[in-house]
């Protein structure tokens, strides 16, 4: 999966009316039920590599619903959500509409989404569990997860064999062990394992492995709980990281690590399971060794757990303006249920539900991935969640522990403190 999914969830301009169309009724189902037209909103990654499960869907649900006229618009990701914006302040919001799993909470605090009854959709008592976080909002569902994205480790075995590793690490003692024979032979300029200090994805799997997070909900209220003994731990074990394995430019996020280890100044990233072979390319291999010689494995944590991953991801969702709530439902769950869910993962993608993935992890192509994604989190469900990332609290905290500028236990409190002031701010 080659794109990277959009984190902001900010939501410029979307009209407050929206949110007193909301229906409490939790299904959704009493709306369109006899509707003749259906109109759905896709990125254009499902138009460009899978519109065969597109176009089934639609049969399945024409099947059921002779006559019934669906039209498809498809959209950037960078430009999918100003469009919606705009049209959810009209009265001719789309029917159905694909969202990056990171921009759903925004809609569904200000109302922009109809319930869901999950009974209604085919895979939702296994929906993974960092997935069915981001569809979830004060108790009720607003969206169905559609597919998945993970992440892995991947280094490069040619230049741990050198050093008498030959095969991934199981656990963490394994993993450093083998970091430090690399790094005491390529010198303090080479970064063993490049992990830009910025990446706040990394980091919090860290505080999630160590029994932390980043926020938790109290009577109600949020507070931020980096500062916890617990997330504390999980930081160090990441500061530990940068300090012995991280020579690079440490003010950096993650955005070129693809970039920078195709340049072949580093012999390990942890990032999304795409970037390996990305790195790989010949266009962006500089070393002309990489080709065949990227290996991607389950990132053991310092719990001695698998390292908990961040899913990203895309879910569907039904406007609470559209007029066809219950046939929107019908093809969300034509579209990601288990046949669409078998074409999904037959293009590489991760599966919405525990039954499925648990069917890669029996395939030696598809295991890695499959494995790593089995252990995940899923940011904060908080109404000011979409603030705090626009103000960049994380990768700040991040930067002034990796650089040394403030201890993780000064720069986690101060954290804390600009989570506490937004993030339970509608």
């Amino acid at each position: 999966m080659k794109r990277k999914l959009i984190a902001a969830i900010g939501i410029a301009g979307m009209m407050v009316s929206i949110a007193a169309c909301g229906d409490d009724s939790g299904s959704g189902d009493s709306k369109g039920t006899d509707a003749k037209e259906l109109t759905v909103w896709l990125t254009v990654d499902a138009q460009n590599n899978w519109p065969e499960l597109v176009k089934a869907a639609d049969a399945a649900v024409q099947k059921a619903h002779p006559g019934v006229k669906i039209n498809h618009e498809y959209y950037g990701w960078p430009d999918k959500n100003t469009k919606l914006d705009a049209v959810l302040a009209t009265d001719k919001a789309p029917d159905v509409v694909e969202m990056g799993n990171t921009e759903m909470l925004g809609y569904m605090v200000k109302g922009a989404f109809a319930p869901l009854d999950t009974a209604k959709f085919d895979n939702s008592s296994a929906w993974l569990d960092g997935l069915k976080a981001s569809v979830t909002y004060d108790g009720k569902t607003y969206g169905v997860p559609y597919y998945a994205g993970g992440r892995v480790g991947n280094w490069r075995k040619d230049l741990f064999a050198s050093v008498g590793v030959k095969s991934t690490p199981k656990t963490y003692a394994e993993l450093t062990a083998a970091l430090d024979k690399v790094q005491k032979k390529k010198g303090a300029t080479f970064s063993a394992w490049y992990q830009p200090t910025r990446d706040w994805y990394a980091a919090m799997s860290f505080v999630y492995d160590a029994g932390g997070s980043i926020a938790k909900e109290e009577g109600g209220q949020w507070k931020g709980s980096l500062s916890s003994p617990e997330s504390v731990k999980g930081l160090t074990d990441f500061k530990n990281v940068v300090d012995k394995y991280m020579h690079g430019d440490k003010t950096k996020d993650e955005s070129d690590r693809y970039i920078v280890y195709g340049q072949g100044k580093s012999g390990m990233i942890f990032g999304a399971a795409w970037e390996g072979a990305t790195s790989e390319d010949p266009k962006n291999d500089k070393t002309g060794k990489l080709k065949g010689n990227l290996e991607n494995f389950v990132m053991p944590g310092p719990s001695g757990k698998n390292l908990p991953v961040f899913l990203g991801g895309s879910d569907l969702a039904v406007p609470v303006k559209s007029d066809a709530q219950a046939l929107a439902a019908e093809w969300i769950n034509a579209f990601t249920g288990p046949s669409g869910q078998k074409g999904l993962m037959a293009k590489g993608n991760l599966p919405n539900d525990k039954t499925d993935l648990a069917t890669l992890k029996n395939d030696p192509k598809t295991a890695v991935p499959a494995t790593a994604a089995e252990s995940n989190w899923f940011v904060p469900m908080a109404p000011g969640w979409g603030q705090v990332e626009k103000a960049q609290v994380l990768q700040t905290m991040l930067q002034n522990i990796g650089t040394g500028k403030k201890t993780v236990e000064a720069a986690a409190k101060e954290a804390d403190a600009a989570i506490d002031k937004v993030i339970n701010t509608r």
